[in-house]
């Protein structure tokens, strides 16, 4: 895994199903989220599902390039509805460990598996392409600010 990757996306969606925006920054709050996005507000399709790992979500480029790649599924990065989109970093290895996002420090809690519900969103196939590469659940341990560029430090 290497030491050092970066952030090259940000993403939020007010409600469930809504559009989700790519931001430069977003603030992070432990225990609450990405201030702005659904979860953060509880009007996210799952926010009844209490649990660790709901603060932030991420995904590796490379996962949506290969579902391109692999699968012939193109979906923008955002497409995925996760909130980080990283670049040189194995997020499956992170679970069950801290790391940090610029200044803010998370935890990996479990994977970020693609559902149906995102399919239903996105396009047929999607599941089945991000199977086991859909992203990484964390918690967020400190406040601050996650920029686009921002370093990841595992």
């Amino acid at each position: 895994m290497p030491l050092e990757g970066k952030v090259v996306g940000l993403f939020t969606a007010t409600n469930a199903g809504a559009t989700v925006v790519e931001v430069e920054q977003a603030h992070a709050v432990p225990g609450k989220g990405i201030e702005g996005d659904r979860y953060f507000k509880h009007t996210g399709a799952f926010s009844d599902r209490p649990g660790d790992g709901r603060d932030i979500t991420l995904i590796e480029v490379e996962a949506v390039e290969a579902a391109k790649r692999d699968y012939g599924i193109e979906i923008q990065p955002g497409k995925s509805r996760r909130n980080v989109v990283t670049q040189n970093v194995a997020l499956n290895h992170l679970v069950g460990r801290e790391f940090d996002v610029g200044d803010v420090r998370l935890r990996g809690i479990r994977l970020c598996e693609p559902c149906e519900y995102l399919e239903g969103l996105t396009k047929h196939g999607v599941r089945e392409a991000l199977i086991h590469r859909g992203g990484l659940r964390a918690n967020i341990l400190n406040e601050g600010t996650i920029k686009i560029g921002d370093p990841i430090r595992a």
